[in-house]
C-alpha cells in the first residue's frame, strides 16, 4: 500500500509541474510521496512563515481539491492498520501525516532531533 501511494504522489506531481501554475502544487506532491515512503523517525513543525497570505490561498485550493481525498485515505489506512499489532505503528504514522495531507504549506516534517 506505501509504495502505490508513494507511487501516485510521484506521477500526480509530474503531471502537475508540466505546467507552471502546477510547479508548487506538484512539488507538495513530491514531499508527500517522501513522507508516505518513509515517515519513521520525522516529525511535524509548523513553519515559522505560514501565516502568509500566498500559503493560505495555496493551501485553501490544496484542501478543496487534492487535501481532503489524501487526509481521507490517511485516516481510512490508519482504521484499517490499527486493529493489529504491527499496524499500530504505521496507524500512528498515518495519522501523524494527516495534517501534511491537509495543509502542505503550513508544515514541515523535519528529522527529529537525538537527545
Amino acid at each position: 500500500y506505501q509504495r502505490r501511494v508513494h507511487g501516485y504522489w510521484g506521477i500526480i506531481g509530474a503531471v502537475l509541474c508540466i505546467t507552471i501554475i502546477g510547479i508548487p502544487f506538484g512539488l507538495s506532491c513530491f514531499e508527500l510521496a517522501k513522507a508516505n515512503i518513509a515517515p519513521f523517525g520525522k516529525e511535524i513543525q509548523v513553519e515559522e512563515d505560514a501565516d502568509r497570505p500566498y500559503k493560505l490561498v495555496m493551501n485553501v485550493i490544496w484542501v478543496l481539491t487534492a487535501g481532503w481525498p489524501a487526509a481521507a485515505g490517511h485516516v481510512t489506512a490508519a482504521i484499517g492498520l490499527a486493529p493489529t499489532i504491527i499496524g499500530i505503528p504505521l496507524a500512528y504514522q498515518h495519522i501523524k501525516l494527516i495534517p501534511v495531507a491537509l495543509w502542505p504549506w503550513s508544515f514541515d516534517l523535519s528529522k527529529k532531533k537525538q537527545a
